[in-house]
């Protein structure tokens, strides 16, 4: 079975041992499965996100916080049976919703633990939390078992998204996918209290020098309309390990106010924005196989 789950296209056999782009084989490698309390507060709220990460990625973007599971098969192995025990165990820990992190390219394994913990109990809102690179085909599979759409619109400029992520094509891809996104759930739902159980919220995490950039990104999101929120991330962090010279440092002063007053002068205001705290290392969570 070759596989073609990703816009990279691949065409390789994972079942059979052979692994493409994402570095992954046929069963996915979970990295973290616990509560998360720092996503946007109607996710988080105060028993947190049942967060799931998966290893592997099909972006790679030079300033990847997440490096250490995105470009190494790091974590547990698990088929479907046990991933959907995961889910459930989320479930009894009390958290608001399972969150999945970075699962496109396990959609056969994580579809099938989704229907195998729906008819064993699970009734959360399911949160699908991706890069933004996303074909039409993988979204449409997931459209019966996802309530809220959390895609990443990391690069408006194609230069800038062959250059930190190796896909030219990023800026296309993640416009279609939002905007299917947007007709699968286009309105946001909460429940009594502020915890969204529908909706699309996309996020942008502005990049050192690329204000234009990230102008773009916001005009975009606001041309969707009213049914749609904004997550404004002001938590870039600088990573040793990264090999393109303007991405080891910070955003400029000054840099995160200008794009929050820019979405208030076109009157946005289904908006999250961060305080300057969030900038930090710390704020990144730790990885580990298992829940403790």
């Amino acid at each position: 079975m070759t596989c073609d789950l990703c816009p990279r296209g691949c065409l390789v056999d994972r079942a059979a041992g052979e692994s493409g782009f994402c570095r992954s084989l046929f069963l996915p490698r979970v990295a973290r499965s616990a509560p998360h309390f720092w996503e946007e507060p109607c996710l988080s709220g105060e028993r947190g996100s049942g967060t799931i990460f998966f290893s592997g990625c099909t972006l790679k973007c030079a300033f990847c916080q997440n490096s250490d599971i995105s470009r190494t098969p790091y974590g547990e192995e698990m088929d479907d049976e046990r991933l959907a025990k995961e889910m459930l165990l989320l479930q009894e820990m009390g958290v608001h919703n399972i969150n999945l992190v970075t699962a496109g390219h396990h959609l056969p394994v994580v579809l099938s633990a989704l229907h195998r913990a729906k008819k064993a109990g699970l009734k959360l809102p399911v949160v699908y939390n991706c890069g933004g690179y996303e074909t039409k085909e993988s979204l449409l599979s997931l459209a019966e078992d996802v309530d809220i759409w959390l895609p990443d619109f990391k690069f408006f400029s194609p230069a800038l998204a062959k250059e930190v992520a190796a896909a030219e094509d990023y800026p296309k891809i993640c416009k279609e996918a939002i905007g299917l996104m947007h007709l699968l759930q286009p309105k946001a739902v909460f429940d009594e209290n502020g915890i969204m159980q529908k909706g699309l919220i996309v996020r942008h995490l502005p990049l050192p020098g690329k204000l234009f950039d990230s102008k773009k990104i916001i005009d975009f999101v606001h041309s969707l309309g009213d049914g749609v929120w904004f997550s404004l991330l002001n938590q870039y962090t600088p990573m040793p390990t990264c090999h393109i010279d303007w991405l080891r440092r910070p955003l400029p002063e000054g840099h995160y106010d200008t794009l929050v007053d820019y979405c208030r002068r076109l009157g946005m205001e289904r908006v999250f924005i961060q305080d300057s705290k969030a900038a930090d290392a710390a704020f990144i969570p730790e990885f580990y196989d298992r829940l403790p």
